[in-house]
This record gives structure tokens, sequence and C-alpha cells, in this order.
């Protein structure tokens, strides 16, 4: 493991693996490197690059300063991509993803960006569902329920009730309480108090070659974002994966990102 110092003095720990051009993972909701579905994704780039794994903030390995600003992870960001040599070529998922596209309008130094299904909201009625998920949220973590609030968000995201319940027993649902207050900091990403709708105006400033992936097998709920953001970033690029869903195959994914950071 090594470590870099963000700009507010917070440690954000890292794994480095492989050898050539630096690739810099960000982690969607309560990822990272303990818990990472994505795992097989940076063993397979760190063929070709040199894979920076970073734990967001409030995340396994690293710390968290108070108070939170999505400014404040834009500085971690920053700060690994520093570390991996002050530029790098990026990979961000869901909510990882709208944070990344935020840090490439502030001017962050990535060589490429590429998100995959960035989870914002097209529609009236999902808007609604995300307000109403933040405010519960929000509530639960205040009165310290971590247990409610990991619960809301596999709610929002569609999980079933009853393997909810299921889940809330599991071993890994000590995992999901740990990192609970970040589901916030995702939340604050995506701009879910305001509905979380597509950025349109910021994302006009990104000035990063960028390329927008979703999968075939996706709902519209991610698809249709997706293509929004693809649309709002100058001279983004737009692929489908086909048969894929939120939870991408690394086999599916890594070829698309190696072609595009060539």
């Amino acid at each position: 493991m090594s470590t870099v110092i963000s700009a507010d003095g917070t440690t954000i720990a890292c794994t480095v693996t492989g050898s050539g051009p630096a690739v810099v993972l960000v982690d969607g909701a309560i990822g990272h490197r303990a818990f990472d579905p994505g795992v097989a994704v940076a063993e397979q780039l760190s063929a070709h690059h040199t894979v920076w794994a970073y734990d967001r903030r409030g995340r396994g390995g690293s710390g968290d300063t108070a108070p939170f600003a999505v400014e404040r992870e834009i500085e971690d960001l920053a700060a690994v991509i520093a570390a991996a040599g002050g530029s790098a070529a990026v990979f961000a998922i869901s909510s990882g993803a709208a944070l990344a596209l935020r840090a490439a309008a502030a001017g962050v130094g990535m060589a490429r960006l590429a998100v995959y299904e960035p989870p914002f909201s097209t529609e009236e009625g999902q808007a609604e569902r995300f307000v109403g998920y933040v405010t519960e949220l929000e509530a639960a973590l205040a009165e310290g329920r971590r247990g409610d609030a990991v619960a809301a968000f596999l709610t929002f995201v569609g999980l079933p009730g009853e393997m909810l319940e299921g889940m809330r027993s599991a071993p890994v649902w000590p995992v999901f309480e740990a990192v609970a207050p970040t589901l916030a900091y995702d939340a604050a990403a995506l701009g879910a108090r305001t509905g979380a709708t597509v950025p349109v105006e910021l994302l006009a400033t990104v000035a990063v070659p960028t390329l927008v992936l979703d999968g075939g097998a996706s709902p519209e709920l991610l698809r249709a974002p997706a293509r929004a953001v693809a649309g709002a970033v100058p001279g983004a690029e737009y692929r489908t994966l086909a048969d894929q869903t939120h939870e991408v195959a690394a086999e599916a994914l890594v070829p698309e990102l190696l072609k595009f950071y060539a």
C-alpha cells in the first residue's frame, strides 16, 4: 500500500500495480480496495499500465477530514494523479464517474477520461426519487443509523426487500456500514439534493478527451444519462458494451479502455 496526502492533509491510501502509462481508478458508492468488485479491471489493465487504485476518503485505509465538500474529493483525485506523475488516464464508474467528470471540469490533470454509466437523472420522476433518497439518507446518518443509511441506498438502487433483509445478517453488512457516511459523498457528487440532473453547463467545460460507456443490458434509467453526458462533453465518444449491465465485466470493459488509452 502507498499513501498520498491531499490538499487538506487527509491521507489517501492507494495500491499501485503494473507498469506503463498511469491509469487511476475511481470507485462508485461503497466500493474501495477491501471491497471492490472492479479488482479484475485493475488486474487486467496492469498488464499494460501502472494502475493506481485508491480508497476514496472515508473508505478503507483513507482518512476523512471534516467538513466534507465535493471539492475535497476532487483534491484527493488530484493528489493521486500528482503522485502518479502529474497526468494520468482515469477510469471511473457509477457515482465515481460523476466525481471524475467534476474533477475534469475543474482542470485536474487527466490525459484521458473514461466513465461507465454515471447515474444522473434524466427523468422528472427519478429526480424526485433522488431528493427523497438523499433526505432519508442524511436523516439516518445524522442519527447514527448506519445500517438504515445502507438500506436506503440499496433500496434506492433497486434491491428487493426480501434480499435486503437477508443482507443485514450477511458477513458483508459491517463492511457496508463502515463506509455508510460516504454514501452522502456520492450523493453530493451527483447533486442529489437538487435531483441529480445532468450538469450540462459544467460538462460543456470539460476539455479532456472523454469516452462514455454504458451496457446494452442496462435499464434505460442508466443508459439515458450516459447518452446525455456524451452529448454534453465536447467531442466525447459514446459506446455501448453488448450484453453488459451496471455490474460490467472486466473482460468486456478493459479492451475498450485499452483502445481508448492507447
